[in-house]
């Protein structure tokens, strides 16, 4: 337990230097958005494009854990979305289980999948960032759009069409379905470029987390929703990958650790977006990143260290 804690708590306290300098006016909003944008638009991009170019597409792609998460991914958010429906509206309600189903597995999965699975944990973060990213902004999106209808999922569709961290996994894809090896200075330039991902995505979480204002009250609202992201969608892809469909133990290890990454900062742009249970969400983006630093690293301590893929 303690070696997770070592390897994991580093990262998370990067999150908090993000979050104490823009607390105490360090840095303005203004500049923790830029700091966002580059790794969103290019760091984590060159990361994902290099990782997944240097494997073979069967090494990082197992159908089988993409349709299992995918699985689990929908179904945490349809259970927790229909027991809100009875107490809000239909937006709000899939709000919430948007929150409870979007992990942030971009910007915390590289850093805290990688160190303990090494390259071939880039197949698993890919496909979940593809889970719930892909799938999961397009349906809440649609479902929290007033008189949503072929319009908006053309509008969703086409933005994520451009979404730099989907194309850069999926050209990655291509190019290790290709057997086709980058050049030696580009394959460096996007080691570069992407070794920057990590630090600086945490840190613009860290600063949007500091933007965040949590009543009280929202607590009881958010707990629902924190358990369902941190200990049953963990559960549930534990069940799906290794009990029902048998997945070899790594797969099943990275799946469940990625479920367990907290609510994503993109569940409360949405959220905010098309203002329903903003405050409510933000609760649960804020709770479930402050409980996860060290829920992480003890899920990681009971799923045990990862074994080789076959």
């Amino acid at each position: 337990m303690i070696s997770f804690l070592a390897i994991c708590l580093p990262i998370f306290a990067v999150i908090g230097v993000g979050w104490l300098a823009a607390w105490r006016g360090m840095i303005q909003p203004a500049m923790v958005d830029a700091i966002g944008s580059f790794s969103f638009l290019f760091a984590l991009p060159a990361l994902l494009l290099r990782l997944m170019a240097a494997q073979p597409l069967g090494r990082s792609f197992e159908p089988g854990f993409f349709l299992g998460y995918l699985g689990a991914c929908l179904g945490i958010f349809a259970l927790v979305m229909a027991a809100s429906l009875p107490f809000r509206r239909r937006a709000q309600a899939a709000a919430i289980g948007a929150a409870a189903a979007m992990g942030n597995v971009g910007y915390l999965g590289p850093p805290l999948l990688l160190p303990l699975l090494g390259e071939q944990g880039a197949g698993p973060i890919a496909m979940s960032i593809m889970s719930e990213v892909a799938v999961v902004l397009a349906l809440g999106s649609v479902l929290m759009t007033p008189g949503a209808g072929f319009r908006t999922m053309g509008r969703v569709l086409g933005i994520l069409a451009r979404n730099p961290v989907l194309l850069s996994i999926g050209g990655g894809a291509l190019l290790g379905a290709a057997g086709l090896p980058l050049p030696a200075p580009i394959e460096r330039f996007l080691g570069f470029l992407g070794g920057a991902a990590g630090p600086t995505a945490l840190f613009a979480l860290g600063g949007t987390l500091a933007r965040l204002r949590i009543d009280r009250r929202l607590l009881a609202a958010a707990s629902g929703a924190v358990a369902a992201k941190l200990v049953f969608y963990p559960l549930l892809v534990w069940l799906v990958l290794g009990q029902l469909l048998g997945l070899a133990p790594v797969w099943v290890q990275s799946g469940v650790l990625l479920a367990a990454m907290p609510t994503a900062t993109n569940a409360f742009v949405m959220a905010q977006r098309y203002q329903a249970a903003a405050d409510e969400v933000s609760a649960v983006v804020l709770f479930s990143t402050l409980i996860a630093a060290l829920a992480f690293p003890a899920t990681a301590w009971l799923m045990a260290p990862p074994v080789p893929l076959p």
